[in-house]
């Protein structure tokens, strides 16, 4: 069963930096995409950043220069530098991951089946 655990968040004042992790276990064949996403209650769920395995990323141009996704492949942890962080940066951060071959690693929601719980980032002003 693949889990992914997201910790990292937390409460920052604006201007400040913090980096989320991302463990994934439990899989028997490698993923083919991870992802962050974002999600503010009463909005739909943003997409921050995705990764494959040979390290290319790809960043929705929002969060391009301000966020970045990195991976360690031998801890399976998928990581999300985020910096100068405003008010608007506040949501529940979620990873999530995708074993389809050939799948697009953008992070859209529909490209990804399996997802972790989320972790709270708080920014004040």
């Amino acid at each position: 069963q693949v889990q992914l655990s997201e910790s990292g968040g937390g409460s920052v004042q604006a201007g400040g930096s913090l980096r989320l992790s991302c463990v994934i276990s439990g899989y028997t064949s490698k993923w083919h995409a991870m992802a962050w996403f974002r999600q503010v209650p009463g909005k739909q769920r943003e997409g921050i950043a995705g990764i494959r395995p040979d390290d290319n990323t790809v960043y929705p141009s929002t969060f391009e220069g301000r966020f970045t996704i990195w991976q360690d492949s031998v801890k399976d942890t998928v990581y999300l530098e985020m910096n100068r962080l405003t008010p608007d940066d506040t949501a529940t951060y979620f990873c999530a991951a995708g074993f389809r071959p050939g799948e697009s690693y953008f992070p859209r929601p529909q490209n990804f089946a399996y997802w972790g719980h989320g972790t709270q980032v708080t920014v004040s002003p």
